[in-house]
């Protein structure tokens, strides 16, 4: 099967998905580099977030040889190039990305050395190392040789002149401890530090470059690691500042001090600001968990065993690094709990005014309450006025009625017979006034 296809037709087989191919190749993309020893493997990672695949693409172009090389040829973010005399590899990640050489290793920095100069056997052409596009936050010198290791103690003293007698950590890695890994986490004037790998003669090439990767992976996220520290050391004054306001407006809400408005403004400020901060640092403490679970994984995969007297790599990681990623987690704890403290606050507070809100409504619709009432008895004082305004008026109408008939030598009395129709027109008018009443409230 072709591993570059982006598909595959097969009379066989309902038709592929359109990551089926890119998906099972993924873990082709990265397979160890092959490495015969005594080699010198130079490493450097750089921050690449703003940097592009065209400027990367770029600056391999420069090699010899290597003119053809095209952006389509880094989608799969790995190259590998083979050049006369080395190998290089290229790898993009997420953050960062690295390129490593393979060479072989001069006869002058070979195990009997005193503090070799590496770099000055370099094959790469002038320049080409510091022109990588992008901010170096890693740079190892890897050299790796045969050696007897039937006396590891030996060995190790070998190593130690190796480096210079400078104070060092070795580890004898592998199923049956058969190769020594010695390092001293230094930084030299060059910007590079070292280490050093003793095998024996029998080892394969690919043990080997296992060997070489899982190294330079520890150190490279021990570093991706460690970006979080500095941020972290950052939030202290201002997580510290924002629990200050956050106990104040607590206070404040207890004692009834301040109005509810000024204070939820002063807590709306606060949420936004605890939520500007975790956006812009989440991401960071949340790598540094990723990478300090990869550190730990690498670190199991070598298998350490400890040279009495000399500290392993492990045991160095665990110490220098276990307290900074601590730090880390504990100020990602810190925004979380912080946030969810103000969020509980919040609700209190909102809890606090509906409830000064509903007593409020309480009372306003016991004023309306009082005021219908009054209105009603303002209604029926005024419709008993109104009965007897009409009732006077129809009264009235019926004796100027009964005196015109008098007049007229109708055989009437005006009084008696408006005397008697009082109680009649109050009967009808007040029938009258209940009716329409009646219509209009139903």
């Amino acid at each position: 099967m072709n591993q570059n296809t982006d598909f595959i037709q097969s009379d066989w087989l309902p038709p592929d998905d359109p990551q089926r191919v890119l998906l099972h190749n993924v873990v082709h993309t990265r397979q160890s580099q092959r490495i015969h020893l005594p080699a010198l493997v130079v490493y450097i990672a750089v921050i690449s977030n703003d940097i592009t695949l065209e400027q990367e693409c770029e600056h391999l172009r420069r090699l010899p040889g290597q003119e053809g090389i095209m952006v389509d040829h880094l989608q799969h973010n790995f190259l590998r190039l083979r050049l006369q005399g080395y190998t290089l590899r290229w790898e993009r990640h997420t953050e960062f990305t690295s390129y490593s050489l393979v060479q072989q290793l001069p006869e002058s920095a070979q195990l009997g050395a005193t503090d070799p100069d590496l770099l000055s056997s370099l094959v790469l052409p002038n320049g080409w190392l510091a022109g990588i596009p992008g901010r170096t936050f890693a740079a190892i010198k890897l050299v790796m040789v045969h050696g007897n290791l039937k006396s590891p103690e030996d060995m190790l003293l070998s190593a130690r002149n190796w480096f210079g007698e400078r104070p060092v950590v070795a580890s004898l890695v592998g199923r049956n401890s058969r190769s020594l890994v010695v390092t001293d986490f230094m930084l030299r004037d060059s910007g590079f530090e070292r280490m050093l790998v003793i095998a024996p003669p029998k080892i394969s090439v690919t043990r080997a470059g296992r060997i070489a990767q899982r190294l330079l992976e520890i150190e490279t996220y021990r570093i991706m690691a460690l970006r979080g520290l500095p941020v972290a050391k950052k939030l202290d004054s201002e997580l510290a500042n924002s629990e200050q306001q956050l106990a104040s407006i607590t206070d404040q809400l207890k004692n009834k001090i301040t109005s509810e408005q000024e204070l939820l403004d002063r807590l709306v400020a606060l949420a936004v600001h605890m939520e500007r901060i975790t956006i812009e640092h989440m991401y960071r403490f949340t790598a540094t968990r990723a990478y300090d679970k990869m550190i730990t994984q690498r670190i199991n995969e070598l298998k350490e065993k400890a040279i009495p007297g000399t500290q392993i790599i492990g045991e160095f990681m665990w110490h220098r690094l276990s307290p900074a990623i601590a730090k880390v987690e504990d100020t990602a704890q810190r925004m979380g709990s912080l946030s969810e403290r103000i969020s509980h606050t919040s609700a209190l507070l909102r809890t606090q005014v509906n409830i000064l809100t509903e007593a409020q409504n309480q009372q306003l619709l016991e004023k309306l309450t009082h005021g219908q009432e009054l209105q009603l008895r303002l209604q029926r004082t005024v419709e008993g006025l109104s009965i007897a305004a009409i009732s006077y008026y129809v009264v009235s109408l019926i004796l100027y009625l009964t005196k015109a008939g008098k007049a007229a030598g109708l055989l009437v009395h005006p009084e008696l017979v408006t005397g008697v129709a009082i109680p009649l027109v109050l009967l009808v008018v007040w029938r009258i006034t209940r009716r329409i009443q009646n219509k209009f409230l139903k």
